[in-house]
């Protein structure tokens, strides 16, 4: 009780972000002081998982949008005016909207920010929705936010399963991975997985490759052994998975103790799963949004810049997502002089451009409110070439190529998103 009396903190913050009251305050997000109406702080409402399968990502989340709203404190704020962060973790949809519900009722936050679960993802969405109150959605990636399921109050900052599968087909393609060769898919069995299936699926019909099995796997699941048995079976030419979070990590690491030789690709991986499987335990080719590599100087500063505030930690995919959002909502204050929702909607609307660290700024498309990015794929370097598994990952092309339009490797409209 003491360190809540000195934090400012409430029991509820403490013990559901999963991070220390130490931590909350090294952030600069202790409770506020009494202030004049002008330079009443803004409050963001972040909701991650920070536990189950999705857990260890979100503590990078939460690390990476601290970061941002550290940097923008200490640089005067906005406007003068201050962020400060209420975090939470989502735990799973129902739990997830009562959070987001109570963050706007009794916190009375400006935004709701984060989350990496799609399922969960929804679930804020419609509260949001129902409130008008904005909604970033750093993680999630089901096409269905972007499409039937969009809001006006939800802008996605992530890429969607289809830039996923496309930036990996291209790769494969290139290869010659693709062209006739015979697929057999694992595949999470909630809303995220089906529409990753869904994207694979059409990948594969229209580059001349067969779907010969598919397995649905609940997102407890632990044990694949019984769907690596059925793999060995079918004696596919490549095993694809279709997995979230830490499954893949329990999946490679099994796939490694079989022994099989059929190679493996993904349509999805983070970073931090890829670390967690160890070395030696898989190869292939992978989608992301963002590596630590990429080549540009904002890349490299937010590098030097995280590991220096978290001992020498190296950021995941998810740490580099809150920390560009922080900024892109803060460039939004800034702009439209506030926080009122409906102008920085229709700022975003506006396609204005974004520093995202990477060559191309980024923009919200104004139809489904996806930010329009570019995306790469990685693969595994040979064994004896790394030392550690914070060096075994090796950046691809970028997708698009630069004299590509970034709106290439994204879903056409549609009608499906009706905002």
């Amino acid at each position: 009780m003491d360190i809540e009396r000195k934090s400012g903190l409430s029991r509820r913050q403490v013990l559901k972000t999963g991070v220390g009251a130490g931590t909350m305050l090294a952030a600069g997000i202790a409770a506020p002081t009494i202030l004049r109406a002008q330079e009443k702080p803004i409050v963001l409402g972040h909701l991650v998982p920070l536990t189950g399968f999705l857990g260890t990502l979100g503590q990078y989340a939460i690390n990476g949008l601290k970061l941002a709203v550290d940097q923008i404190s200490a640089a005067g704020g906005v406007n003068g005016r201050k962020i400060e962060i209420i975090a939470e973790d989502s735990i799973n949809p129902e739990t997830a909207s009562a959070k987001a519900q109570r963050m706007i009722e009794r916190d009375n936050v400006d935004v709701l920010i984060g989350e990496i679960s799609s399922a969960s993802a929804l679930a804020i969405a419609e509260v949001a929705t129902r409130n008008r109150k904005l909604f970033i959605a750093t993680g999630p990636r089901s096409d269905v936010l972007r499409a039937e399921r969009c809001s006006r109050y939800m802008f996605c900052t992530d890429i969607p399963n289809a830039v996923m599968v496309n930036a990996v087909g291209t790769a494969l393609k290139q290869q010659g991975m693709v062209d006739g060769k015979r697929f057999f898919t694992i595949t999470s069995d909630y809303v995220f997985g089906h529409d990753l299936l869904k994207a694979a699926k059409a990948f594969f019909a229209a580059n001349n490759a067969e779907l010969i099995g598919d397995e649905l796997v609940p997102t407890e699941a632990t044990d694949f052994s019984a769907n690596i048995l059925k793999i060995r079976q079918a004696q596919p030419d490549i095993v694809c998975l279709n997995l979230g979070g830490n499954q893949v990590t329990n999946f490679l690491k099994q796939y490694a103790e079989f022994g099989l030789s059929i190679p493996t690709v993904g349509f999805n991986l983070n970073t931090a799963d890829a670390w967690a499987a160890g070395m030696g335990n898989f190869g292939g080719v992978w989608p992301t949004v963002w590596f630590d590599t990429i080549d540009t100087s904002g890349t490299q500063q937010f590098v030097a810049d995280y590991k220096a505030a978290y001992s020498g930690e190296v950021p995941e995919n998810h740490a580099w997502i809150e920390y560009i959002a922080g900024k892109i909502l803060a460039q939004a204050f800034e702009a439209v002089g506030g926080t009122d929702n409906e102008a920085i909607i229709d700022y975003f609307e506006s396609e204005v451009e974004f520093d995202i660290l990477k060559n191309r700024p980024a923009y919200f498309r104004k139809f489904d409110h996806q930010l329009i990015q570019e995306a790469y794929s990685f693969s595994v370097k040979s064994e004896g070439t790394y030392t550690s598994v914070y060096d075994m990952l090796e950046l691809g092309e970028v997708v698009p190529a630069p004299d590509v339009a970034l709106e290439s490797i994204y879903p056409a409209d549609t009608g499906a998103c009706k905002l």
